[in-house]
């Protein structure tokens, strides 16, 4: 039996986020609001196309000392329909789930059709229907534009 081999270490407290498609997890870090400069304290993993029997190429996010707000989950959800996100205290999996998308996205994508009233000065906030959870397929409750793709350029 060949020796399990560890490429990163366990946390000790704070997120991981498992089951992320190959290729998005830099888009998960900017959801996070985590970059050069403001994770500068935060200790952060990130593993990219790690083979996975689910997903062939899969990414892994772990964020020492801090657990995930809604807002974060559902963005995350949006670009990574079917990741999981397990909570760590004390070097054991406190919570575990998968994400999931609701039937309409309110306030977190915008539309990108630039004259769609949602982009406009009204005070009206981007609302987004889910057609598809997997592949991801929107489409925005004001002008029926879809937006099916670089979902992660459109996030507010």
């Amino acid at each position: 039996m060949a020796e399990k081999e560890l490429k990163v270490r366990p946390i000790r407290n704070g997120t991981v986020i498992d089951h992320i498609p190959g290729g998005q997890a830099l888009n998960v870090l900017k959801i996070l609001g985590i970059s050069r400069t403001t994770g500068a304290g935060a200790t952060v993993s990130v593993l990219m196309n790690v083979d996975s029997p689910k997903l062939g190429k899969k990414d892994i996010v772990k964020v020492e000392d801090r657990e995930l707000l809604s807002e974060e989950v559902d963005k995350i959800a949006l670009i990574a329909p079917g990741a999981t996100i397990n909570i760590v205290r004390d070097f054991e999996v406190a919570e575990k789930y998968v994400v999931d998308l609701p039937d309409l996205i309110v306030g977190v994508v915008r539309c990108q059709n630039p004259n769609c009233i949602s982009n406009s000065s009204e005070p009206i906030r981007p609302q987004m229907q889910v057609r598809e959870k997997r592949p991801v397929q929107l489409r925005c409750m004001y002008c029926d534009l879809p937006l099916t793709e670089r979902i992660a350029d459109f996030l507010i």
